[in-house]
């Protein structure tokens, strides 16, 4: 599916599992390079796409044989393309292919370590157990109505949409955030529930115009992706005093949640133990340790690797089994977030294991950037790095050294990745240097001494 926000999509989440296909979530904010990759990766047999999206789903489809496309909008079909809504027409009632816990029920693709996307697998139990969690958290009530503002091939949002139904509550679409666009919809549709990535709730406390509108029904807001910073949850608490805040921390391999702060903890008792500032303890059916490079647990307040059991942790990555095995570990899912437990069980993540930045909410693997860059003609050397940023948490920075008699300037290489990799992705500035990237015994770039300027005085190096 490479679409906006629709009613459809939500169909096509439930219409595909009930077939016993597999659904593949396309990332709208992807290069058209970046989605051929993942459809010839998990071998797609069929493409959703709406009318945003229906000029690169027809340039797919003559890219990759075999590849049908269907159009699930309003309006009119392109040519050489099948209908949503006539397929349904023409077509009986199926029966349901009654597809087990452990068959697979959808592929993710999030970003690779070695410069390529991998697809998640995970399974029916695998959605369902999380929806469940969720559900015990006491998330997504069956009084919800529940706002799908945040994109839908997310998987934080598609998760919810499985807790909401098993409630018994109700889904509210739009096609994408916008200050107005959430607001509107709370306003028109009373919405008791949203899940929000920390930029955007930036962006809508500090919309100009956000008093013009009755946001009265709204109880909930639901945050993750990344950290939010003590000034924004705090004029977010102060623009909506009605509104209790809960964040979910977790990865797409985890189908996606591991751990759950509640509201309380933002508050009074919790508030002054600093607890507004963590991720949370475990949630239901999930066991969360914190361990060394060896794989051995460390003492509580002692920072290591936070690694995740459960029912939830992911099938394996598609057709990659090696870079599974290193992932998940004795069933323990290793997530490359670096962090600690306190004496209560509070996790507290601070920096990151992987090469990864995330950027408004969204993984950027740094191999990824770097590969891209080092596609330029005048790059000898890149490093990719995250450094702190008021509106994104994490803005992509880059470190280049420029090879000899060769010249090139920032924004030329900043339009340069912008034709190889999606926009989010590209390095929002540039550093070029004559100085030689500072390497250890072994060859590999310190990025922690690139990183250290940016970071100094700080409690935690991720934002």
């Amino acid at each position: 599916m490479l679409s906006l926000n629709s009613d459809r999509y939500l169909e096509l989440y439930l219409a595909v599992g009930w077939a016993g296909a597999v659904i593949v979530p396309l990332n709208i904010r992807w290069s058209p390079i970046e989605n051929e990759d993942a459809l010839r990766d998990c071998r797609a047999d069929i493409l959703f796409v709406d009318k945003a999206f229906a000029p690169v789903g027809a340039t797919l489809a003559k890219t990759i044989p075999g590849l049908k496309l269907v159009f699930a909008d309003d309006g009119e079909t392109p040519a050489g393309t099948e209908n949503y809504e006539t397929l349904i027409a023409r077509s009986q009632a199926m029966p349901d292919a009654m597809r087990g816990r452990d068959d697979l029920a959808g592929i993710f693709y999030t970003g690779g370590t070695t410069g390529r996307s991998k697809g998640v697998m995970l399974s029916h139990g695998n959605l369902m157990a999380n929806a469940l969690n969720a559900l015990g958290e006491g998330l997504w009530p069956s009084s919800t109505i529940y706002l799908h503002a945040a994109p839908m091939f997310h998987l934080a949002n598609g998760a919810a949409m499985y807790s909401v139904l098993l409630s018994g509550g109700s889904n509210v679409v739009i096609q994408g955030f916008t200050p107005d666009g959430v607001a509107a919809a709370i306003q028109k549709e009373r919405v008791t529930d949203v899940l929000l990535v920390p930029t955007m709730i930036q962006m809508f406390v500090d919309h100009p115009t956000l008093g013009n509108y009755d946001l009265a029904s709204l109880r909930r807001i639901a945050y993750g992706a990344s950290v939010i910073s003590d000034a924004v949850l705090m004029r977010a608490m102060k623009a909506l005093p009605h509104v209790e805040f809960t964040q979910a921390y977790g990865m797409t391999e985890l189908s996606p949640i591991a751990t759950v702060l509640h509201w309380k903890e933002h508050i009074g008792d919790g508030r002054a133990k600093g607890r507004h500032r963590g991720a949370g303890r475990a949630t239901l059916g999930a066991e969360v340790k914190i361990v060394d490079a060896e794989d051995k647990v460390v003492p509580r307040g002692t920072v290591g690797e936070i690694a995740v059991r459960g029912d939830m942790v992911m099938m394996g990555y598609w057709e990659r089994p090696e870079e599974t095995a290193r992932a998940v570990i004795d069933g323990w899912m290793h997530t490359g977030d670096g962090g600690y437990m306190d004496e209560d069980g509070f996790i507290y993540v601070v920096d990151r294991v992987k090469d990864m930045i995330i950027s408004g909410g969204e993984n950027v693997y740094s191999a990824e950037v770097e590969n891209a860059l080092a596609q330029h003609p005048a790059v000898a050397q890149c490093a990719v790095i995250g450094i702190p940023s008021d509106r994104w948490g994490e803005q992509v920075h880059a470190v280049v050294v420029l090879k000899g008699g060769a010249s090139a300037t920032p924004e030329e290489l900043i339009e340069h990745c912008k034709t190889l990799i999606a926009g989010y992705k590209c390095p929002r500035s540039v550093d070029i240097t004559a100085t030689p990237l500072p390497l250890s015994g072994a060859g590999k770039i310190l990025k922690r001494e690139l990183r250290r300027p940016y970071w100094e005085n700080r409690d935690r190096r991720v934002s």
